[in-house]
């Protein structure tokens, strides 16, 4: 037996079926989630873990070079062998099982229709196979179970002792060579039963809730959310900017020039409001804040339109596969009176931003300090931002 737990391992991931509870048109395992097909997301897990060496994909017959065609676009690795199927789980994990190098010492085996396994269960396994020589991934069963003859409960089986099977399944690839050997005309559901008939013992470890198998349309809707819940990230930017009201300015905020004799001093044409989001959402993405990107000493954004460079900052946001959920804004100033012109404002922020939300508010601060005494304008701002399923 292997005794070293870093040693490599081999993948054989059947996908030869058709996945008939589906009601779909091709097989299942191509079927879009989020997407890409199911079938990419099950093999990306496995490739992206180290100490992977070979992952032999098994296709429907009929389907082989279909399948590599709908996969290249999404995977390409040295480690990705093809294979077709048989009739059977059986049979086609066997034919997986005479594509593997023979220098591969253990193996999983996964469903193709199992796209959200982790790493940290096949890490499980692969302990688990060191110490047990094959072992399962499997979930105790929560709900109580009943035994059905003719639509009447004939009684209540005691779950105690009872877990839901689940893969990827581990073994030595001796042990599975041999359980072949002494299958003769047995048909095992899964290789853990297979194992079982030739008299070798399988261990439990612990699976998940969420490593769920694709077989109908429900079971797809469900993976989609729970992908959506793995991959989406939030983020959280706060600005602030402040500028000086000088006369022989444009007073200009959220790109609406208000009707005031004074206006206010900067690089650009000040926009105290846009400024604000610009640095809340530099600094959502840990991207610095506007003067690292626009600095005053550039004439190119010498009086320059902030609206144009919201537009820049926004490039960077979706350059992240990200998008605004909300801004919530907060203008500081004495006067002009402000709130007539607030929808104009987010509406031409909205327009740059394509955000679900834009709030903006003003207020004073009771005549104290720079802009209590209408020497200036400041303005808070709160971004969150995610990403983009």
């Amino acid at each position: 037996m292997n005794t070293n737990p870093q040693a490599d391992f081999g993948v054989i991931i059947p996908a030869a079926g058709f996945g008939s509870r589906m009601g779909a048109q091709q097989p299942k395992q191509f079927l879009s989630l989020a997407g890409m097909p199911i079938l990419v997301h099950t093999l990306r897990v496995f490739l992206d873990h180290p100490l992977l060496s070979v992952l032999v994909v098994v296709l429907p017959p009929d389907q082989l070079q279909f399948g590599q065609d709908v996969l290249r676009p999404y995977l390409s690795s040295e480690k990705l062998l093809f294979t077709t199927g048989g009739p059977t789980r059986q049979d086609s994990v066997y034919n997986g099982l005479q594509t593997l190098p023979a220098t591969v010492a253990r193996l999983l085996v996964h469903d193709g229709a199992r796209p959200l396994v982790s790493a940290a269960i096949i890490d499980r396994c692969l302990a688990g196979i060191e110490q047990h020589g094959a072992v399962i991934a499997a979930v105790p069963v929560k709900d109580t179970l009943k035994e059905v003859a003719d639509n009447l409960i004939s009684r209540t089986i005691d779950r105690a002792q009872l877990w839901q099977a689940q893969t990827p399944q581990g073994m030595q690839r001796e042990l599975l060579e041999q359980a072949y050997k002494q299958a003769s005309s047995f048909c095992g559901t899964d290789e853990a039963s297979l194992l079982q008939h030739a008299g070798i013992p399988v261990a439990v470890v612990m699976g998940s809730e969420e490593n769920i198998k694709i077989t109908r349309p429900a079971d797809l809707r469900i993976a989609a959310g729970l992908l959506r819940q793995k991959e989406e990230i939030m983020r959280i930017g706060q600005g602030f900017d402040a500028h000086r009201l000088v006369a022989g300015r444009k007073l200009i905020l959220g790109g609406v020039e208000l009707p005031y004799h004074l206006g206010l001093a900067g690089h650009s044409d000040a926009d105290v409001l846009t400024h604000a989001l610009m640095d809340a959402l530099l600094g959502a993405l840990g991207e610095g804040d506007i003067g690292r990107h626009f600095p005053d000493t550039d004439e190119q954004y010498l009086g320059a339109d902030s609206l144009k460079l919201l537009e820049l900052v926004m490039d960077l946001v979706k350059a992240r596969k990200m998008r605004i959920i909300n801004a919530d804004i907060t203008l500081i100033c004495q006067q002009p009176k402000l709130a007539p012109h607030i929808p104009a404002m987010q509406t031409n922020l909205n327009a740059v931003c394509g955000a679900e939300q834009i709030n903006i508010k003003a207020t004073t601060t009771e005549r104290m300090g720079y802009t209590g005494r209408g020497e200036g304008i400041s303005a808070q701002a709160v971004v969150l931002l995610r990403t983009i399923c």
